[in-house]
C-alpha cells in the first residue's frame, strides 16, 4: 500500500512538471505569434499557421492533465 501511494505522488510530481512545461510552451507559441508580422508572406503565413496549431495542441494537453489531476491547478 505504501508502494501505491508513493508511485502517485511521484506520478503527481512527474504530471506537475509536465504541466509547467506546457504552459511555458504555450506562454512561448503566444509570443511567437505575437512577433510575427502581418505582412502576408508565405513564410509568416505558414508560421503562424504552425505555432496556432501548436498553441491548439498544447491547450488540449494541459486540458486533459487538469481534468485528471483537478488539484494541479
Amino acid at each position: 500500500m505504501a508502494e501505491s501511494n508513493l508511485a502517485e505522488m511521484e506520478e503527481r510530481k512527474r504530471q506537475r512538471v509536465r504541466l509547467t512545461r506546457l504552459e511555458a510552451d504555450l506562454a512561448y507559441f503566444q509570443a511567437r505569434l505575437q512577433l510575427i508580422d502581418d505582412s502576408p508572406t508565405r513564410n509568416h503565413l505558414a508560421q503562424r499557421k504552425v505555432f496556432h496549431l501548436l498553441s491548439k495542441m498544447t491547450v488540449s494537453k494541459i486540458q486533459k492533465i487538469k481534468q485528471r489531476y483537478a488539484d494541479l491547478r
